[in-house]
């Protein structure tokens, strides 16, 4: 089979090529920018990419469209498909249809920790020799690829929530039939597509209404949200997890977030010990047990595969050092993420000095409508520096209650300047994005290195 995939070079629809091309079909594909390091990956796989949306690529005659959801009416290539009535499906469909069919599913899902708990339980698998396959939002460093078939029944992939195509407003996790399913969390995002918190349950209500009643659906015990999901009905055995309080058959942790027991009951089953750093990556671990139990995988071995876990690109990754200041970076966006990943470092850091640069650059953070939570997510920081471009918000107003300890600029160099200007030896400075951030990260390595 021939497809040609519009919206190539995203991280989920690059990793359907990925998938695609390994399992012997030609892919081809196109986005509005072809750029690395998705598009290196693709052509190193022999996937011809073509800049932009020209109407003459229905002259590929691909057997079959496949389309992103970054694909929007209008799009001048889109148009030509409909008006020649040409095939077309959307990405997470062609998946369900030709990859996840057959295989037992692993999905995790929720507002934080998709990523990095996809890779636990794929590389807890891997360890325990089940050889799965996995489609992961990142690249989980134990593998070195976001995506692969893998030879055993189980394949793990990150549940999004995100709306499928523009024909398509269900969640993409819909598709994907799960055996398993983690909802490791739940909160308001996604802003341009949602409502608000109840229109996000209702579409985990349709998740969970898919998994069988052989299967099993592994729930954070803390969130109340996931709680009125299940409330609305639930077929399949539960797994809950992260309890404050000893419950029957619920897993959950004693000890540090880097080295703590994993109890069911009051009985220890497992113990992690890692470099991990953070509450939300203990709950990960939990998750990942519960799931990983559910395909024959023990806690105690789970838990030893998590001691060989290297995580995942841009998650507190250390981009480098220069004149005794730490340079990390870190993909949260939605304000507890920030919260989360400041919280992490401080632990691991104690009282050194904290500098977080950061920009609002989700579709849920430029609309401005979780702005008020800044100055809680950056609390434990000493000092802030937002990138405020292309904001219909005022981003100093909203950053007013913190003081002089948080600034506003205009552009990457400005910001760069002042956190060059404001850092001394000893101090990390933590960046945060959902996006490249104008490589900030070099930036600021390469401008502190040449300070006198």
């Amino acid at each position: 089979m021939h497809i040609h995939i519009l919206g190539i070079c995203g991280t989920f629809m690059g990793g359907v090529a990925a998938l695609a091309r390994e399992a012997g079909h030609t892919v081809t594909g196109c986005d509005a920018n072809v750029y690395p390091p998705m598009s290196d990956q693709l052509r190193a796989l022999g996937i011809e990419l073509i800049e932009g949306f020209d109407p003459a690529q229905v002259s590929l005659k691909p057997d079959l469209f496949v389309i992103g959801n970054v694909v929007s009416r209008g799009n001048p290539l889109m148009e030509a498909i409909l008006d020649a009535g040409l095939p077309y499906t959307s990405g997470p469909q062609w998946l369900a249809e030709h990859v996840l069919q057959g295989r037992h599913v692993l999905a995790v899902a929720g507002t934080h920790g998709k990523t990095t708990t996809t890779s636990m339980l794929a590389w807890v698998l891997e360890h325990a020799g089940l050889k799965p396959g996995f489609l992961v939002g990142g690249v989980p460093q134990n593998f070195g690829i976001s995506a692969r078939l893998g030879e055993g029944s189980p394949f793990v992939i990150e549940a999004d929530e995100y709306d499928t195509a523009f024909f398509d407003k269900r969640s993409k996790f819909v598709h994907y039939r799960p055996r398993t399913a983690v909802l490791n969390n739940l909160e308001f995002d996604h802003a341009d597509i949602f409502a608000d918190l109840a229109a996000i349950e209702t579409q985990f209500h349709h998740l969970v209404r898919t998994v069988p009643a052989s299967g099993r659906v592994v729930v954070n015990a803390r969130e109340e949200a996931l709680q009125r999901v299940l409330s609305r009905g639930c077929w399949s055995e539960v797994s809950r997890f992260g309890s404050r309080k000893e419950e029957s058959g619920s897993l959950r942790a004693r000890g540090e977030p880097d080295a703590f027991d994993v109890l069911r009951g009051s009985m220890k089953v497992a113990r992690v010990e890692w470099h991990l750093l953070g509450e939300h990556n203990q709950l990960n671990a939990l998750a990942t047990l519960a799931a990983a139990e559910h395909v024959g995988v023990s806690p105690e071995a789970a838990a030893a595969a998590l001691g060989e876990f290297q995580n995942v690109r841009r998650r507190l990754e250390l981009r480098g050092e220069a004149h005794g200041v730490k340079v990390y970076d870190d993909f949260a966006h939605h304000p507890t993420a920030i919260h989360t990943t400041v919280n992490g470092l401080r632990r691991k850091v104690g009282t050194d000095r904290i500098l977080t640069a950061f920009e609002p650059r989700s579709n849920t953070m430029k609309l401005g409508t979780m702005k008020a939570q800044l100055p809680w997510a950056l609390e434990e920081a000493d000092l802030s520096f937002c990138h405020g471009a292309n904001l219909g918000w005022d981003a100093a107003e909203a950053l007013a209650p913190m003081g002089d300890a948080a600034r506003v600029c205009p552009d990457i160099d400005s910001l760069v300047a002042a956190v060059v200007k404001a850092a001394r030896p000893g101090d990390h400075v933590l960046c945060m994005s959902n996006g490249g951030f104008g490589g900030v990260h070099d930036k600021l390595l390469a401008a502190l290195a040449a300070r006198s």
